[in-house]
C-alpha cells in the first residue's frame, strides 16, 4: 500500500504549524514520502504528518491536500518507483516479483511498466468522483496504449493488495471496448476488495505500522492515517459479514456489527466521529459495488492462515491493541469470507464466469503471497500463460 513514493511543494497557501515545517515553502518539490529514515534525523516528522494528511470536503464529497500543499507520485511508468521504505524488507513492494521476471527477459520501460498512485485516496467505484484518479486512470490508460502498441500485445495488468483494488477500479472505469482491444488479462494478486476486511477497524481504532517510519509507534501517526480516505475504504461490508450474525468488535459499552449505523457508531466511539460522514458518502458505496471488470481475470488468494475475525476491547482504551481476537481463515489479513463472497458475485454475473479464475494457495500470507517462493511461482505462472510463455526451469 505503501509502496509508492510521494513528491510535495508547497506554495505560498501554505500555514505551517510550527514555523520550520514552512523552509520549503515557494521552493522546489521535495521527496515528502522516500525515505522514511531521514523524517526523525532531519526533525521532520511533525512536518510529515501535517503535509501528508488529507481533508475531507464536503461540498464536493472528496478528498484534498491541506491547502498550500501540492503532491504527486515520481517515476510514473516505471517498476522501479515502488519501493518498500523499510531496508530489510527490499524484496517487497514487487520487488522480487520484478527481479524475477527481468531474469525472464523483460525489460523496464521495454515489456514490463509500473503504475504508482498515490496511496492516500481510494480509487472510485464507477459513478464516483474522484480528481486524483480521474487523472491516474487517464495517465494508466495512455500507458497501456503505448505498451500495447509497442509490443504489439495486449497488456496483462497486475496489482497486489491494494494496487489489486486500484487495478480492478482500472478496469472497471474504462471503456469496455477499450479493454477487450487492450487489456489480455487482469491477475489480482491477494487484493483488497469490495467485501472488506477487518484489520482496517483495527487499523484505524489503534493506529498502524503499514507506513514504516523508524521508532514511531502506530499510536504516533495514527491521526496522520484517519485522515486518509485508504484508511476507511476497505472497512468490512454488510453484505458479507453481516452473515456472520456476530458482533465485529466487542467492547465494555457496547458491541459493533459490521452494519454501516453501528461502523459510524464505532468512529465516533474512537474519537473520530468527523469520518462518519465520507465513510458513508464514500466507503459506503463501494461495499456493494460487485460489477465485474468484464476481461480474462486471476484472482489468487492465500487461506489456511489465522486471520483476525473479531476484535475485543475489555478496557476503557481503545488506543490499546484489543485485549482478545477471534480468528477465522484467510491469507492473515484479508478473511476467506470476503475472498469467497468476491468470488461468488463474479461467477454470478455470466459473460465473467466464462472468463474467471480463482486460485488459492494454502499457507500464503497476504504481504509475502509475492516474495515466498511457493507462491511467487504461482503469480509468475499466470503472467507468463497469458503471454503464453514457460517458466524457465
Amino acid at each position: 500500500m505503501s509502496c509508492s513514493d510521494l513528491e510535495a511543494r508547497l506554495t505560498e497557501e501554505y500555514r505551517p504549524s510550527v514555523p520550520h515545517c514552512g523552509a520549503m515553502k515557494g521552493k522546489r518539490w521535495f521527496g515528502l514520502w522516500k525515505n522514511s529514515s531521514e523524517l526523525l534525523s532531519r526533525d521532520y516528522m511533525q512536518c510529515f504528518e501535517e503535509q501528508m494528511s488529507l481533508v475531507y470536503d464536503p461540498d464536493i464529497n472528496e478528498y484534498r491536500n491541506l491547502a498550500g500543499v501540492e503532491t504527486r507520485v515520481p517515476n510514473f511508468g516505471s517498476t522501479r518507483a515502488f519501493s518498500y521504505k523499510n531496508p530489510l524488507k527490499s524484496d517487497w513492494c514487487l520487488g522480487k516479483l520484478r527481479a524475477a521476471l527481468e531474469d525472464m527477459g523483460y525489460r523496464d520501460g521495454d515489456t514490463m511498466f509500473g503504475a504508482p498512485y498515490d496511496f492516500r485516496y481510494a480509487p472510485p467505484s464507477p459513478g464516483q468522483t474522484s480528481e486524483v484518479y480521474s487523472r491516474y486512470f487517464k495517465e494508466l490508460m495512455e500507458l497501456v496504449e503505448a505498451a500495447s502498441e509497442r509490443t504489439r500485445k495486449k497488456a496483462v495488468i497486475l496489482g497486489h493488495s491494494f494496487g489489486g483494488m486500484v487495478a480492478l477500479e482500472f478496469v472497471r472505469n474504462t471503456p469496455p471496448a477499450w479493454r477487450r482491444e487492450h487489456i489480455e488479462r487482469l491477475v489480482l494478486v491477494a487484493p483488497t476488495l469490495p467485501g472488506g476486511f477487518l484489520e482496517p477497524v483495527r487499523n484505524f481504532a489503534s493506529g498502524t505500522d503499514i507506513l514504516y517510519v523508524p521508532a514511531t509507534t502506530p499510536l504516533a501517526t495514527r491521526a496522520m492515517w484517519r485522515s486518509f480516505e485508504s484508511a476507511i475504504v476497505n472497512f468490512p461490508s454488510p453484505a458479507v459479514f453481516g452473515r456472520l450474525q456476530a458482533p465485529l468488535v466487542v467492547t465494555r459499552e457496547r458491541n459493533y456489527s459490521a452494519s454501516a449505523q453501528d461502523m459510524e457508531r464505532f468512529l465516533a466511539a474512537v474519537g473520530s466521529g468527523e469520518a462518519a460522514e465520507p465513510f458513508r458518502r464514500r466507503a459506503v458505496p463501494k461495499m456493494s459495488s460487485f460489477a465485474a471488470p468484464m476481461v480474462p481475470m486471476t484472482y489468487i488468494s492465500g487461506v489456511g492462515n489465522r486471520t483476525p475475525l473479531r476484535l475485543v476491547f475489555w478496557g476503557d482504551d481503545i488506543d490499546a491493541a484489543p485485549e482478545a481476537v477471534a480468528y477465522g481463515d484467510g491469507d492473515g489479513k484479508i478473511n476467506l469470507i470476503s475472498v469467497l463472497a468476491f468470488e461468488k458475485e463474479m461467477r454470478r454475473q455470466p459473460e465473467q464466469k466464462k472468463q474467471f479464475k480463482s486460485i488459492k494457495i494454502n499457507k500464503a500470507q497476504h504481504s509475502t503471497i509475492v516474495t515466498d517462493d511457493f507462491a511467487l511461482h504461482r503469480v509468475i505462472q499466470e503472467i507468463v500463460e497469458a503471454n503464453n510463455q514457460k517458466i524457465p526451469s
